[in-house]
């Protein structure tokens, strides 16, 4: 460990320089990649002087919560960490400081039960299928992964009509918690939504065949006031040394080369 310490140090000395004074550095975040800043930013400070202040928000939807709708009204931020596409609209509209984007990571769907519950069978599409078909009720996001079971994943298998009166599509609310409370039999987010919450087991991810992969990048907001400062966050979330707690949180890290700005 302080092998691990000095070494991380020394990486922060020589890649994020110390700021002659401290700042607060203000991110909007989306569900899928909040985890792992929250386990990332405490070491960030630390090494840093900054302090970090996260807003959470939904990368899309018309909630005054969502990312764009915070930044439309007006409300500060420094950066925003969100769904690839969600931020694409964001650089058209303007509301993105050039050459800062940075790809972070990559998130697929999962699916999880009430603890102690008996983990149901997801390992193929045909037993995915079966599953669902006897499921009581079915939960989903309101995010992209949630769109996507609703819109597609359903069609795919060819329960879509079979599942209707007992599925739902869960707003704001994590699908897990209300799985846990054993309010929906199963329910589905993606794998960094479902790991943290207590009372729900996580069984797997869907197969790979039907799977959605929902990208999450960062980019520093338009005239934002520590620009500098964010950049650096950001540079590090898409580091080398923080892809081990990107894929503890249950989301799939890139390649070095996919993390450079655009």
């Amino acid at each position: 460990m302080k092998r691990l310490a000095f070494w991380m140090a020394l990486t922060f000395a020589g890649t994020f320089s110390l700021s002659a004074s401290a700042e607060e550095i203000t991110v909007m975040i989306s569900g899928g990649f909040s985890a792992a800043l929250d386990k990332l930013a405490p070491q960030y400070e630390k090494a840093t002087g900054d302090t970090v202040h996260i807003v959470h928000g939904p990368s899309m939807g018309k909630s005054p919560e969502a990312i764009p709708n915070r930044l439309a009204a007006g409300q500060p931020a420094d950066a925003v960490i969100m769904v690839g596409y969600a931020l694409d609209n964001l650089q058209k509209a303007g509301k993105i400081a050039p050459a800062s984007r940075m790809e972070l990571a990559d998130s697929r769907i999962g699916m999880v039960v009430k603890a102690g519950e008996l983990a149901p069978d997801i390992r193929s599409e045909a037993a995915l299928k079966a599953t669902l078909l006897k499921a009581k009720s079915i939960a989903y996001s309101d995010s992209a992964s949630g769109r996507y079971v609703q819109s597609e994943l359903f069609t795919k298998l060819g329960i879509a009509q079979d599942v209707q009166g007992k599925a739902k599509m869960i707003e704001k609310t994590p699908v897990a918690s209300l799985v846990a409370k054993g309010e929906y039999a199963v329910g589905f987010q993606q794998v960094s939504e479902l790991l943290p919450v207590k009372g729900a087991e996580f069984v797997g991810r869907i197969p790979e065949q039907v799977q959605y992969v929902t990208r999450f990048a960062g980019a520093v907001v338009n005239k934002a006031a520590h620009e500098n400062q964010a950049r650096a966050l950001l540079r590090y979330l898409a580091s080398p040394q923080a892809q081990a707690i990107v894929r503890e949180t249950g989301l799939d890290p890139l390649p070095a080369k996919a993390g450079t700005g655009r």
